[in-house]
């Protein structure tokens, strides 16, 4: 935005200074005028012959009045300036880390001395916005290098399976094209991944009353098969869990955070448990699953960007690219919740989410238990 020149906080200060300085002086002036020359005599003689008289000391009293006020207004500007150089300082500190910034610079911190005033302050908060602005910048750089890094690989499985094809035309059609489809399932996968975490980082989206027990249950018969498969039994527990917000992010999340418990459990005879509640004003969501202890220093990584959790168990049939808790907590963080994850003591997870209650419009949730068939166990 461009503006007119004016004038220098500083000058403006140091006017101040000077101002309020010879107006002082005015004033301690004008009161001995008033309260002292008026009780002299005003007589060519003064008072007994011997005490001057008004007008000899007006007249010696005004010339060094003049000088004093003169010296008062020099030494209010000179003073001012002085004093108002000193005072901003810190705020040209500030001002040129703030251009240091906008130019790109992201890393120059003021890191300004001195006991805490209102200067101090700003400078605080100016260095907190910069690491909060450094780190999330890094953050938004590592992001697009690891989801262009996971991009390319099924574009590139796709171009030599391509390559292959065009090279060997007897080989076999059918096992191209399923390995075709795997790769183009996963690009598809992780691109919708990507844009529903860009969505609900953005927080762009229609809000209404949303009861967390039914997503709980849509979620649990979703991933029911996988539950099957895997020999875990699932449960879904609770009352109804009401909150405001969009649907189907957060039938995305509890998809995510069970899928997520099922994937990442024992071999066979795990469990995973979903629970939901209303709590005061908060309703939330439990998750919790049986497996491997986790180690303490892994868990509060789990949440971001294509972390896959090295250490946990996991077969490759949902390797995921390490976007489903981060998702999880975009997610949250988007409805104004909290996400909340701790190593149980006796192995697994157990995933807390807490959201804003809503009133439930007169609606109840259900609760019931879902247990995979053992037939069915792969």
């Amino acid at each position: 935005m461009r503006r007119r020149p004016g004038l220098s906080v500083r000058l403006k200060l140091t006017l101040s200074y000077a101002g309020f300085l010879a107006v002082a002086g005015a004033l301690l002036l004008a009161v001995v005028w008033g309260f002292l020359l008026r009780y002299v005599p005003d007589n060519s003689q003064g008072l007994l012959g011997v005490s001057p008289n008004r007008y000899l000391l007006v007249h010696t009293f005004a010339p060094a009045a003049a000088v004093a006020m003169a010296f008062l207004l020099v030494f209010g500007l000179v003073g001012g300036w002085v004093l108002a150089g000193r005072m901003l300082a810190p705020l040209t500190r500030i001002t040129a880390a703030a251009r240091r910034a906008g130019d790109g610079s992201l890393s120059h911190r003021i890191r300004l001395e001195g006991r805490r005033d209102e200067f101090r302050e700003l400078a605080d908060a100016f260095d907190g916005m910069l690491d909060r602005l450094e780190s999330h910048v890094a953050e938004e750089q590592r992001f697009a290098a690891n989801a262009s890094h996971e991009l390319r690989t099924p574009l590139a499985i796709s171009q030599t399976l391509l390559d292959l094809a065009r090279e060997d035309p007897a080989r076999d059609r059918e096992d191209l094209l399923a390995r075709l489809r795997t790769a183009n399932t996963r690009a598809i996968d992780l691109t919708e991944a990507l844009l529903l975490l860009s969505r609900s980082d953005r927080g762009t989206f229609a809000r209404e009353a949303v009861d967390l027990s039914l997503v709980a249950e849509e979620a649990a018969e979703t991933l029911l098969p996988l539950a099957e498969r895997r020999g875990i039994a699932l449960d879904v527990t609770g009352g109804a869990a009401w909150t405001g917000g969009s649907a189907e992010l957060l039938l995305r999340m509890v998809t995510n955070l069970v899928q997520n418990a099922v994937v990442h459990n024992l071999p066979a005879g795990g469990t995973v448990t979903v629970h939901t509640a209303a709590e005061g004003d908060t309703s939330v969501v439990r998750v919790e699953n049986t497996g491997p202890p986790l180690p303490p220093e892994l868990v509060p990584t789990l949440t971001e960007p294509f972390r896959r959790g090295t250490d946990r168990v996991r077969t490759d049939e949902h390797a995921g690219a390490g976007l489903g808790l981060a998702i999880v907590h975009s997610v949250v963080r988007a409805h104004d919740g909290t996400l909340d994850l701790a190593p149980r003591p006796a192995g697994g997870l157990l995933a807390t989410v807490r959201l804003p209650a809503s009133p439930d419009g007169g609606r109840q949730g259900r609760a019931f238990r879902i247990r995979p068939d053992p037939e069915g166990t792969a």
